[in-house]
């Protein structure tokens, strides 16, 4: 080989050592190129078999090799899967606080009736309302384990049996019957009539607006602010007072009485001996709060020829001649008293 040809295989030399170089710089600055690295390298092996062979490139980081083949529709879809989630929870506790403030309301259905008639079944939950749209007919017991509301009126065709009734507003009753006793708290207005089959008791004062009806009324204390208007006899009752005879009876003489504290009689039979002073002395069954007023009237002429005065206390009276009466003579004295 002449000296012009191995000057020229030394430049072609020098020219792929070039060429190699530049090739090696461009693929480690872009590693993308890999593949047309592994080409060249190949091919200049092929050209030149004598060339040193070329370092390995070095490996790729992981994450870069993820993100590099991450695809960017895929991005946007995981950014709307994110989305649709986060508008799916928001709408879920947005409807679950609407629930809570409202109830929800049930109809029943023609099976759930033959359900509720052939079985014992719970229907629905306490936070919703069974709305029963047409008439309803129960043929056996109603059990309400609540209080139970009714906006409309309620018509009981057979007898109520209730432990113990509240009535807050007004009712109308056409007919109540209380076997044991009756206990109101509030005022009572009757506009009807009313009849007790028994006793009543009453423990406070009681007005009445119109006439009172009894056949019998007692009473330990009767207080009347206008005029009393009797149209039959008044009959006295009451126990029988005491007595003691006094000296104007003389030697024998006699004394009845029959009545009460209120009225009554005195019958005086004289003996011989009749001599001016008192007949007898009547002792109240009860005495009087204070000094009554004792009206005294003769019965017969001869009750009346004799002049008779009255002496009176808080406990008795008695009926005095102011005159010698006459001995062995029969004559009366009725008497009125008030306090």
């Amino acid at each position: 080989m002449g000296p012009e040809e191995q000057q020229q295989n030394s430049e072609n030399s020098a020219s792929q050592d070039t060429s190699l170089e530049t090739a090696d710089s461009s693929s480690l600055e872009n590693p993308t190129e890999t593949n047309s690295l592994d080409t060249d390298a190949s091919t200049a092996g092929k050209i030149v078999e004598n060339e040193p062979t070329v370092s390995a490139v070095p490996k790729e980081p992981f994450l870069r090799r993820i993100r590099r083949r991450l695809n960017i529709y895929l991005l946007l879809f995981i950014i709307l899967v994110l989305i649709s989630g986060g508008i799916v929870v928001v709408t879920y506790f947005a409807n679950k606080k609407a629930t809570q403030g409202t109830v929800a309301t049930q109809s029943l259905s023609s099976d759930t009736l033959k359900q509720l008639a052939n079985t014992d079944v719970t229907v629905g939950d306490p936070k919703q309302v069974l709305s029963v749209q047409s008439n309803a007919v129960f043929a056996g017991k109603v059990l309400v384990r609540d209080s139970l509301e009714v906006a409309g009126t309620i018509q009981v065709g057979g007898s109520l049996s209730v432990p113990g009734i509240t009535v807050s507003g007004n009712s109308i009753f056409e007919q109540i019957q209380v076997n044991k006793s009756l206990s109101v708290q509030g005022d009572t207005s009757l506009q009807g009539q009313l009849a007790v089959q028994k006793s009543l008791s009453v423990v406070g004062g009681g007005t009445f607006g119109g006439a009172i009806s009894a056949p019998s009324l007692t009473v330990n204390t009767l207080q009347i602010t206008g005029p009393l208007t009797l149209t039959k006899h008044v009959i006295i009752g009451g126990s029988t007072p005491g007595r003691t005879n006094g000296p104007a009876l003389g030697s024998g003489g006699t004394t009845a009485i029959s009545g009460s504290d209120t009225a009554g009689s005195i019958n005086v039979n004289t003996g011989s001996g009749a001599a001016a002073g008192c007949f007898l002395t009547v002792n109240f069954a009860q005495a009087y709060n204070s000094t009554p007023r004792i009206l005294v009237t003769p019965v017969g002429v001869a009750a009346g020829s004799v002049g008779y005065y009255v002496d009176r206390t808080t406990s008795s009276f008695s009926v005095c001649a102011a005159n010698t009466p006459p001995s062995n003579a029969s004559f009366g004295f009725d008497y009125w008293i008030v306090e």
